[in-house]
């Protein structure tokens, strides 16, 4: 054994001998438990970041974990390979988006098997593999059969100089973020999956995943957006408008229908398209309407602006002349694209009325009870300024409304929508916020969609022996639209129906659907016969999913919805129908563990880390990498001051955020790694902080991670000799012969690591790995204890020392495999400390039969008591009067008062 610890040494030997010995291999039939523990895979960048080093350090230590209590255990990895960075990447460097791809793989891959992590390799997917994506071009020609997947025309954000659709995200003060050029609304065909035909599923799902955190429930709830309301139609004649005909909106606030003063429609809807065929202003606006964005969350942040159309449509009850405006916040792909403005009880009518000096009718006030119970001095209602009162709905009641006046929330909301049924105006209608996917992109790296167009057929999949249809990876990028409507030996092709000629699609896949049942391949790795295999039935559900709370809502949700698509399907051995004896086709009951994708779900907390910089030209900011700065500090140790090391002139200190290129505030981990080694980053990102809770980076964190692991080494160097006697001696009595002979103090030692091991294992149940580090270093400080404890022969040391530092080393395994697994050969533990069991906690080293007590005189410190732990007051105060040095002190006085505070101490007042 080396007296040193040299990681890079050993590390690089412990890795060896798991490849070796196939360690991480999983069964795909075992007679343990199985344990499926993932990861979000990584999009490969180019480089680690600690983000993914926390992800997947976590990952591993609940896999090894399990593995060591005996589970069968998968841990895959994969690449979320496909999406528009390779092609920036490839616009910037004058390389193919695949070649840049696969270099990338290849430096992070070895990046992560430099962790030590425990993954079985032999499953690993790369979503850009025409293997992989081959089988979602499968699943979508069964979607399109069955209509779960459409194609319509749909408005977009729309690039005119990069010709391609941009996400809302991309787009920045109206502009195309990579082009600059003013971004245009654009109605255009694209192919979309009916994920609302499984709205209800997949809202009422949510409450069986009891192993996922309620922020991300609600989080998935609101995005559904289950919601009860009425259709209204607002109808209108050739008088006002031209022609008759309905103006249809939907409304969660039909108590408030005769407060509404006006209606507003989107730029594209046809009533705007009517009115703006002879108003040249009104085609002007509509125009920079379309230049906006199309996302719900811009319109609650944008300048409310509209225009009068000039049309009126009726009031369905009141029978009152309403006119219609075009407004830059109604958005046609959402709803009807029409509201009902009512501005008295809504904020963002309320806004554009004021604006537009519109009427605002008030027709909601508050009820007595509110009134009282909020005793505000602010109670009446007035137009000047918003009160968030005028919104609400509870203990409110009609004003202002007919018949409907005094009525509450519910009880108008039931009697207009009858009055609208009533006259075939309307009707109750529940309605859920999401909308069906829209999937296609016209970007080029990405997953072909396998359609194809013919001029007498119509929209034809791909047959399945034609399957895949496979992205040409040796192309030129050049920014303006996708190369593949620019290549004829791409698009040109047959009718597979009538053999005519016929255009392929060049559109691709949203690469959100690559990542939504990446989790189901890595359970049938080499399946040439379809998505998955008979082996997923064994593996799914995912145990334990571990990624980042920015995956919350779209890629956890379709990842849920992929899974029910290819549960109906019949992939996860149900069929979705079953043929009954009479050739009848009924329902069959699914197992729930088909239902959902990822039964635990966990959402680690950011790496944050502090920013420099210092200012640029025209105020922009150049960010300076921390490792490049000298941080000046106080007496405290708070930073006062920076400089930059090359140059020494100062730089401006700014916020402790979120790592990133952007902010130049990274830490490489591979530098980490070099210095320290692998098992110190792994022990420092999970000391540092709960896996859920920000983490910030600490380069004194660091250091200290590896002073401990450097102890632990010392410490096995020490007694190496020690514990290689004890355990190879053949004539050695049972450990529980020795620990009946312990000393007094090597009890204490040994009760310090059997508490802290209980309260390790509690705190692995709870995912809370930083005090399972913690234990680590009680039990090694209890253990440095128990080599300055003088006993008279070695045999009760050693076996408090074996077994303690056995402990110890199973313990921190997880956490840190590498020194861990050498210091378990080494000491003649075993070849395999993965093999050991998980350590048990002795029940009955935690029962005190005695205990320790400070005596005090006066409340200064006179000695240390060991008593029985059940003795009574009375016995403890005869105890402390015969103490040595109180007795000594009383002189033969008696004690003014002796103060006994139970397991802690006795002071004796004198």
């Amino acid at each position: 054994m080396q007296q040193d610890y040299k990681p890079k040494n050993i590390e690089a030997v412990a890795q060896q001998y798991w490849n070796e010995k196939l360690t991480f291999r999983a069964e795909d039939q075992s007679e343990k438990p199985k344990y499926y523990c993932l990861s979000m895979f990584p999009y490969p960048s180019g480089k680690l970041h600690m983000g993914h080093v926390r992800n997947y350090t976590i990952g591993d230590v609940l896999s090894r974990y399990h593995r060591m209590q005996g589970f069968n255990v998968m841990q895959p990895m994969g690449w979320d390979a496909f999406g528009l960075p390779a092609e920036n990447a490839a616009l910037a460097n004058n390389v193919p988006p695949a070649a840049w791809t696969y270099s990338n793989i290849d430096v992070m891959r070895t990046q992560l098997q430099s962790l030590g992590l425990g993954v079985d390799w032999s499953r690993e997917v790369t979503t850009c593999k025409p293997d992989y994506y081959r089988w979602e071009q499968w699943l979508f020609t069964r979607l399109f059969q069955k209509g779960l997947i459409y194609k319509k025309t749909s408005s977009v954000n729309w690039d005119p100089v990069d010709h391609t659709v941009l996400a809302n995200e991309q787009v920045i003060d109206g502009r195309g973020w990579r082009s600059g050029a003013l971004v245009e609304k654009r109605d255009i065909p694209m192919y979309f999956m009916r994920i609302t035909q499984y709205a209800e599923e997949l809202l009422a799902d949510l409450d069986q995943l009891e192993g996922w955190p309620e922020q991300v429930k609600t989080m998935q709830r609101n995005w559904i957006g289950k919601s009860h309301g009425c259709e209204v139609y607002f109808p209108y004649d050739a008088a006002s408008v031209g022609t008759t005909g309905m103006l249809k909106v939907y409304t969660t606030r039909p108590d408030t229908l005769m407060g509404a003063t006006y209606v507003a429609v989107a730029a594209e809807h046809p009533l705007a398209t009517q009115a703006a065929a002879s108003n040249p202003k009104l085609t002007e606006f509509i125009a920079e309407c379309k230049h906006g964005g199309t996302a719900e969350a811009d319109m609650a942040t944008m300048e409310k602006k509209g225009m009068n159309t000039g049309l009126f449509v009726n009031h369905p009850l009141n029978g009152e002349q309403l006119p219609v405006w075009v407004a830059n916040y109604v958005l046609m792909g959402y709803g009807e694209g029409a509201v009902m403005a009512v501005p008295a009880h809504d904020e963002r009518d309320f806004e554009f009325a004021k604006k537009y000096n519109l009427p605002i009718k008030q027709v909601i006030e508050r009820d007595e009870i509110d009134v009282i119970k909020k005793a505000l001095l602010e109670n009446k209602f007035t137009a000047d300024h918003w009160q968030e009162w005028y919104g609400e709905k509870e203990l409110r009641v009609c004003i202002n409304s007919g018949k409907y006046d005094g009525l509450n929330f519910q009880q108008a909301f039931d009697a207009i929508a009858a009055d609208l049924q009533a006259k075939v105006l309307g009707q109750k209608r529940t309605q859920f916020r999401l909308r069906d996917w829209g999937i296609s992109r016209q970007r080029y790296w990405g997953c072909p969609i396998p359609i194809i167009h013919c001029a007498h057929c119509g929209d034809i999949p791909v047959p399945d022996e034609h399957l895949p249809v496979v992205l040409p990876e040796q192309v030129t990028i050049t920014g303006a639209g996708s190369p593949l409507a620019k290549m004829p030996e791409f698009y040109e092709t047959t009718c597979p129906q009538c053999g005519g000629a016929a255009k392929r699609e060049t559109d691709t896949m949203d690469t959100f659907v690559e990542s939504s049942w990446y989790y189901a391949r890595y359970t049938s790795p080499g399946c040439t016969t379809g998505m998955v295999d008979e082996r997923a039935q064994y593996w799914l559900p995912v145990d334990q999913y571990i990624g980042g709370i920015e995956h919350a809502i779209l890629h956890l949700l379709y990842a849920r919805f992929f899974n029910k698509l290819m549960r109906d399907a019949g992939l996860f051995g149900e069929t979705a129908l079953a043929s009954t004896s009479q050739g009848k086709e009924e329902q069959t009951l699914r197992p729930k563990s088909v239902d959902e994708p990822f039964t635990n779900l966990l959402t680690q907390g950011m790496v944050i880390a502090p920013t420099f910089f210092r200012e640029g030209a025209a105020g922009k900011k150049l960010w300076i990498n921390p490792a490049e700065v000298d941080i000046e500090t106080d007496s405290r140790g708070r930073p006062v001051g920076a400089k930059l090391r090359s140059d020494g002139q100062p730089v401006v200190i700014g916020g402790t955020e979120k790592m990133s290129k952007s902010k130049n505030n990274g830490v490489d981990p591979q530098v980490i790694i070099d210095q320290y080694g692998a098992d110190t980053a792994r022990f420092f990102i999970i000391f540092a902080a709960p896996p859920e809770q920000t983490l910030e980076w600490s380069d004194a964190g660091v250091e200290g991670a590896f002073r401990f692991l450097r102890r632990i080494w010392n410490f096995a160097y020490s007694n190496k000799n020690e514990i290689g006697i004890y355990r190879n001696h053949s004539n050695q009595k049972s450990d529980e012969y020795y620990l009946r002979a312990l000393s007094n103090e090597q009890r204490d030692v040994y009760r310090e690591m059997h508490v802290a091991l209980k309260q390790a294992n509690f705190d692995l149940q709870r995912l809370q790995f930083n005090t399972v580090a913690s234990a680590c270093m009680k039990i090694l400080k209890a253990l440095e204890q128990q080599m300055v404890i003088v006993t008279p022969g070695m045999n009760t040391k050693a076996v408090v020392i074996t077994n303690g530092f056995s402990i110890l080393l199973r313990l921190l395994s997880p956490i840190a495999p590498h020194i861990t697994q050498t210091l378990w050969q080494e000491l003649g533990y075993g070849d395999d400390i993965l093999s050991a069991p998980w350590p048990e906690v002795d029940e009955a080293a935690l029962i005190q039969d005695e205990i320790e007590l400070i005596i005090q005189v006066n409340g200064k410190l006179r000695g240390k008591l060991r008593v029985a732990k059940d003795a009574d007051h009375a016995t403890l105060k005869q105890l402390a009067l015969t103490y040595p040095s109180v007795e000594k002190l009383l002189a033969g006085q008696a004690a003014k008062k002796i103060i006994v505070v139970p397991g802690r101490l006795i002071n004796v007042v004198i």
